[in-house]
């Protein structure tokens, strides 16, 4: 039997299949809270990046800026986020994640890791390692794709 060597080429094809299959399981785990996924982007955003600007969570959801005022309307009158003046121009408009807001996402997240720690006792004590190991290669991922 031939040793295993570690292989230092990463195959991009196979890594964009795991991670959208990872997605898609993560985005379809039930959850209570029944929000629409453009709704739970835009308050995730939020809890990362409060306050922002319309502008720039358009930009950032990839949505029309009549879209994003819509859904910003929505989320406010169900004390999800606030607005509130840019204390640097008066004219500009902040919006922040209310604490309600922040417990969704929250909860979500709890919610998810409880399902997922499931599927991660299937794995074994090698796979879980390595997933370990990978965890601050793909935090820097995230990193690079947030700056582009």
């Amino acid at each position: 039997m031939k040793p295993k060597t570690p292989t230092t080429d990463l195959n991009v094809a196979d890594f964009t299949m795991v991670i959208e299959d990872l997605t898609r399981i993560l985005i379809r785990l039930p959850s209570i809270e029944k929000l629409s996924f453009t709704t739970l982007s835009v308050l995730h955003t939020l809890s990362r990046k409060s306050p922002m600007r319309l502008t720039e969570l358009t930009a950032t959801e990839q949505v029309t800026q009549s879209a994003i005022t819509q859904l910003v309307t929505r989320l406010e009158r169900d004390g999800l986020v606030e607005r509130r003046p840019d204390p640097n121009d008066g004219r500009v408009v902040q919006v922040h994640i209310t604490v309600l807001g922040a417990n969704v996402i929250d909860s979500r997240r709890l919610d998810r890791m409880a399902q997922l720690s499931k599927f991660i006792e299937g794995l074994t004590l090698e796979e879980k390692r390595t997933i370990s190991s990978a965890i601050p290669a793909l935090r820097r991922l995230v990193e690079l794709g947030n700056d582009s």
